[in-house]
């Protein structure tokens, strides 16, 4: 597929598809697969279907990290491109940056960061991003840096998300694959069409990601755990 505009892209998600790199030298291609990951946001605990472990909802309430809402999206795009041990490659190239970059400049790009102080200066530790179209919000990537000694920091901005998009009136969150990292969070498979059904309910969804507050998630997994 040729060079996308936000329009064009933002359209993909409300059909239920996503633009990922294909192989070096190629264009972007758009995905929809089956089955498709989500965290339901929905039920009665605090998180919705999030699994939080005790140990990651005291990381949460000790409030180790300042977490912000969409302060730089691209700096944690850029972080989840990055190559880190145990991590030699990203599927994250030059094209998807330019296409996020599109994103981020007809502001649709919205990220959760989480920084802390490292050598003296206030780093990026971790975070996550993603786009948002109505009642959807499609998970892209997150990442932690761990050279500067934090545990957990992706994880955290991902409570963090779960609780802000439950407050907000969102309905759909996408994390388009399992895997091994995310399925210990509680993700749930669903086939396409329940996907797609799903999504139509949300797409029109007058949900807005401004209104963060670091302060719901910190008393959602203080009631997590009494």
């Amino acid at each position: 597929m040729a060079t996308l505009d936000p329009t064009e892209i933002l359209e993909l998600y409300r059909r239920g598809w996503f633009p990922m790199a294909g192989p070096e030298g190629t264009d972007v291609e758009i995905w929809n697969p089956d089955p498709r990951a989500i965290i339901p946001l929905e039920g009665d605990a605090p998180t919705g279907g999030l699994r939080v472990s005790r140990s990651l909802a005291r990381t949460v309430r000790r409030q180790r990290f300042e977490i912000v809402a969409s302060r730089d999206p691209m700096a944690v795009v850029v972080e989840c491109a990055r190559t880190r041990p145990g991590r030699d490659d990203t599927w994250i190239d030059s094209r998807m940056l330019g296409l996020y970059e599109s994103l981020h400049a007809a502001g649709r790009l919205e990220s959760i960061e989480a920084y802390l102080e490292f050598d003296g200066q206030r780093t990026l530790a971790g975070g996550l991003f993603g786009v948002c179209v109505g009642g959807l919000f499609a998970a892209e990537s997150m990442f932690t840096a761990f050279e500067t000694g934090a545990r957990d920091a992706s994880s955290v901005c991902l409570v963090h998300l779960v609780v802000h998009l439950r407050a907000m009136g969102f309905g759909l969150l996408d994390l388009q694959f399992a895997n091994p990292h995310t399925e210990r969070f509680g993700v749930v498979e669903i086939p396409r069409g329940e996907y797609l059904q799903r999504l139509a309910r949300e797409i029109d969804r007058a949900a807005l990601f401004d209104g963060f507050d670091a302060s719901r998630a910190v008393t959602a997994c203080s009631r997590a755990e009494s």
